[in-house]
């Protein structure tokens, strides 16, 4: 199996954060073996759900528009060329400040996998 993928081939879906994603490369799909790369697309005046992974960490890579990232207890902005790191177990979400979509490259390793992905209250 190749470990290649064109982006206009890959499907985009809504995730338990609510927000649009597109695996980019994935164990489940691709046959890498160790992490995962997605696209993440939050619409103008959106924001994702306060989540955090207890198994992943990730790391968030701005490619488009601007935004207000929640780390923790901190809030602050996040812009086109910004990268985050997003340790285990720290609740974060992502609201798009701009006027365009925000796009977001989201590494995970391991992997990316809904079952790590749990839903906080505001």
């Amino acid at each position: 199996m190749p470990l290649k993928t064109e982006y206009e081939k890959v499907e985009a879906y809504t995730t338990k954060d609510n927000s649009i994603i597109r695996e980019l490369m994935h164990p489940a799909v691709h046959g890498n073996s160790k992490q995962s790369i997605a696209e993440a697309t939050v619409p103008v005046g959106g924001e994702t759900l306060l989540h955090k992974h207890t198994v992943a960490e990730e790391i968030y890579h701005i490619t488009e528009g601007s935004g207000i990232i929640t780390l923790g207890s901190e809030e602050f902005e996040v812009e086109v060329g910004g990268t985050i790191c997003i340790p285990l177990g720290t609740p974060h979400r992502i609201r798009n400040t701009c006027e365009k979509e925000l796009k977001i490259l989201c590494c995970c390793a391991p992997a990316y996998s809904h079952e790590d992905t749990e839903l906080l209250g505001s």
